[in-house]
């Protein structure tokens, strides 16, 4: 049994058409910082696409990599969702196809330095019959409107790793 891993910078990732979070590249000391600033206030998203190679079965998992942009407490939630499509079998036109219940995870800022790297995992159980060779589409997003999130301010999100199981 071995673990897939695929790995997006987040700046990379698709805007929609509203609530879209910037794509910002902070200078840093020594090297800049590339990343997408999801605001409080809101539900922004962003959205990406891979084939699920050498999907064998069980949940998925998402690792987010983010920061803070100024705040030093608080509570982010992240929500994934996605569409599985079948290639040559599914007769679901890909532009009108929908998105899997999200699956959200809440996570705290855990220190005093605003720009501290933070990781949270999304289990993803809604999975939408996900076979192995499936293009997947999916939203990734910061859901400001939940109760839940409380941290002020920008999380600046810089990269996603989904894994799952070959087996």
């Amino acid at each position: 049994m071995a673990t897939v891993y695929q790995e997006f910078a987040v700046a990379d990732l698709q805007a929609g058409t509203s609530n879209i979070p910037p794509t910002v590249k902070n200078a840093g000391t020594n090297f800049p910082i590339m990343a997408r600033a999801f605001d409080a206030a809101a539900d922004e998203a962003c959205y990406g696409q891979f084939i699920a190679t050498r999907y064998g079965s069980g949940n998925l998992t998402v690792e987010v990599f983010w920061y803070a942009d100024s705040a030093s407490s608080g509570d982010v939630v992240f929500g994934f969702s996605l569409a599985a499509i079948t290639p040559n079998t599914d007769s679901q036109d890909v532009e009108t196809d929908s998105l899997t219940t999200e699956n959200t995870v809440t996570d705290s800022h855990i220190g005093t330095t605003g720009q501290r790297v933070h990781s949270a995992s999304i289990t993803v159980s809604n999975l939408d019959s996900l076979a192995d060779g499936d293009a997947v589409f999916f939203r990734f997003r910061r859901v400001g409107s939940n109760g839940s999130d409380t941290m002020t301010g920008d999380a600046f999100v810089t990269l996603l790793r989904i894994s799952y199981s070959d087996t």
